[in-house]
């Protein structure tokens, strides 16, 4: 484990109570606390760079929790070194050449390139997406996404909209128009602040309108809806999705489960992108959360900031310009106090 802050600590918290594991070592510059760490959850392999790791043993599995701006170096030193898997979390990056050179560098050697703790990784989630596939509740007909971004980071936070609306929809998002404000925000290289409105054209034909806050209808503060002409899905942020299939006497919905506390998700989520990522490591099954899914995120959020910056203009995806780019906070991007 490459980082040791607040959500580095969450996954060493994992995996020293996992039965996957036979070693652990830790990985973090700020000696305090990374003694911290490692006495807390009896690490006994901890160092302050990653290069001593690789001195005494090549690890199965990398994970990189380090600020986004150290990603594409970790993951670069991790490929080189002959690691199985790395798995990154979120935005995994700022510039997109920055992303896709990661990507192909571990497709190249045949390294896992896993994502981190999303809310696609929810078993639910996962689960409702197999579904609607299987035709339990007909065929889709619309979807909307809703408070993407309400004033903080689509590509941060939003990267759980996105990355849920594909997984639902079964479709890549071809086209988007935004409209965004402030302009100061939009001028700038980072989406801090930033509430963007706008419409995703679907590759299953679907038009998405996007609302750049909370709204009332069916409930849902902020995420992704899925509709067919019987059934709603709400699959609110960091939520297992609230499913209403049918109608009563009187036109209301009848909702079929009780989603969990929000808390229990956050952790369902986290436990399903590790478990996922491990069973393609070792196992060779599909990734619930993959780097593509989340460069697939930048790219949306990238072309919505440019959409809205020249004036709603509808910008086509996959990007073509490849030197595109889209920074997060200063705290996600280098760190808390720096």
């Amino acid at each position: 484990m490459v980082g040791c802050g607040w959500m580095g600590e969450y996954y060493v918290d994992w995996f020293s109570r996992n039965h996957y594991v036979e070693s652990i070592s830790i990985v973090d510059p700020g000696i305090e606390r990374l003694k911290f760490i490692s006495g807390k959850y009896g690490v006994k392999n901890f160092y302050t760079n990653i290069e001593k790791v690789f001195e005494s043993q090549i690890p199965d599995v990398a994970i990189i929790v380090t600020p986004t701006a150290y990603f594409k170096e970790m993951v670069m030193m991790c490929a080189q070194a002959g690691v199985k898997g790395v798995l990154v979390e979120k935005p995994i990056g700022g510039l997109l050449s920055d992303v896709d050179e990661m990507i192909d560098v571990c497709e190249a050697q045949g390294i896992v390139f896993g994502g981190g703790r999303v809310q696609r990784a929810i078993p639910e989630v996962q689960k409702v997406a197999n579904n609607i596939r299987a035709g339990a509740y007909g065929n889709l007909v619309g979807a909307s996404v809703h408070n993407w971004g309400d004033g903080s980071q689509i590509s941060g936070g939003g990267n759980q909209h996105i990355s849920v609306l594909r997984l639902l929809t079964g479709s890549e998002i071809t086209e988007v128009i935004a409209w965004a404000k402030p302009r100061d925000v939009l001028e700038s290289e980072t989406d801090m602040g930033l509430s963007v409105n706008g419409l995703f054209s679907l590759s299953n034909g679907i038009q998405c309108p996007v609302f750049g806050m909370s709204t009332p209808f069916g409930g849902l503060d902020g995420g992704v809806q899925v509709w067919s002409d019987r059934a709603l899905i709400n699959a609110d942020s960091f939520s297992a999705p609230e499913i209403f299939n049918g109608f009563n006497k009187d036109g209301t919905r009848i909702r079929i489960n009780t989603p969990k506390d929000p808390s229990e998700d956050q952790a369902a989520a986290l436990d399903g992108s590790i478990t996922s990522f491990l069973e393609a490591v070792f196992k060779g099954n599909d990734l619930w959360i993959s780097a593509k899914d989340l460069r697939s995120a930048l790219e949306v959020a990238i072309a919505a900031k440019r959409s809205a910056l020249l004036g709603s203009t509808p910008i086509k995806l996959p990007l073509e310009d490849r030197s595109l780019a889209l920074y997060p906070s200063r705290e996600r991007w280098l760190g808390k106090g720096v």
